[in-house]
């Protein structure tokens, strides 16, 4: 009952949220929960640590942006259609991957990253330097009018719920027992006669779809897509998002995304002043919350839960012998 709750009042928080604060501002921290949940399951859950996870943000943006451009297909399927694009090249990289670990597996991974961008540099289609602008919003299941932000981002909150809600599913499931199995002991795992090549891919799959849907929402938000969405410092945020919220967290995606755009969208008038607080924030919370927002909070908690049940077991023998003495 109690997180029933607390869910009914996240609900009804994030359905009044435009009416008081800026809807666009909220439909990218939106996206950006996505990006960093996506993010969080292979890196908090699977122990890869990917250097260019931006090339499926930036490339399902731009799928999704040339699909509502030059087809009349309505926005949620040309979302749906950017993130596709982007799990069959997750599932083109990832078999090219999956046999490297650690750093060289980060080295790789940026490496393709850097040629997507460059290929989406000298692309026609892409609009180069300029990126693909006036990107339409095609209305919603060839009906519902979209084009205002506030319609807009009903949408939006509802498939980030979704998003949200299958990354809770399969992080709490037999194949997530499975993947921080194979993060924590990889040869233990093998020695049970499971293919963790075969674990790693499926979630690396799994997350760069959850990344090109979180592309794809961007670009429509916004009705423009560039270079900037594929480039290696979106994967530098992506990391410092997941890590600030707390890795391995369920929660921890949201808050870190969260935190981030806002302190974008706050120091935006102050230009390199973005960066240089962003730099600081990832070199405090490295050195000194390791376990990022939410991970810091849980710890707290149990520690104040074990100081509580201490002072409780303590307290119980003063009583019997306080007792045995009267």
């Amino acid at each position: 009952m109690q997180r029933m709750l607390v869910l009914a009042v996240i609900a009804a928080a994030a359905v009044a949220a435009p009416l008081y604060f800026y809807s666009v501002t909220l439909m990218t921290i939106m996206c950006f929960i996505v990006f960093a949940c996506s993010f969080n399951l292979l890196l908090g859950y699977t122990g890869l640590l990917c250097f260019g996870h931006a090339m499926f943000f930036g490339g399902a943006a731009y799928v999704t942006g040339y699909i509502l451009k030059t087809t009349s297909l309505s926005t949620e399927l040309a979302i749906l259609a950017g993130g596709i694009a982007a799990g069959l090249l997750g599932t083109l990289i990832g078999f090219l991957t999956m046999k490297r670990q650690g750093i060289q597996f980060a080295m790789i991974t940026l490496a393709f990253s850097q040629f997507i961008y460059f290929l989406f540099l000298q692309a026609p289609f892409t609009g180069g330097e300029d990126g693909m602008q006036a990107i339409p919003r095609n209305a919603l299941f060839g009906v519902v009018d979209i084009t205002s932000n506030l319609t807009f981002y009903y949408v939006v909150l509802a498939i980030t719920a979704l998003c949200v809600f299958v990354y809770y599913r399969a992080v709490h499931s037999p194949y997530g027992e499975v993947l921080k199995a194979v993060r924590d002991n990889q040869p233990r795992v093998e020695s049970l006669g499971i293919d963790p090549e075969k674990i790693k891919l499926v979630a690396f799959i799994i997350s760069a779809a959850m990344a090109g849907i979180a592309g794809g929402m961007k670009a429509t938000v916004y009705q423009f897509a560039t270079l900037t969405d594929a480039s290696w410092p979106v994967s530098g945020e992506v990391i410092l998002m997941t890590l600030l919220g707390g890795l391995g967290t369920l929660t921890g995606p949201v808050f870190g995304a969260a935190i981030i755009i806002l302190l974008n969208d706050y120091l935006a008038g102050f230009g390199e002043w973005a960066l240089i607080s962003q730099g600081l924030i990832f070199l405090v919370v490295i050195v000194f919350f390791r376990r990022g927002f939410v991970g810091e909070l849980a710890a707290f908690r149990r520690y104040l839960t074990l100081r509580s049940a201490k002072r409780g077991g303590s307290a119980a023998p003063s009583a019997k012998a306080a007792e045995a003495r009267g």
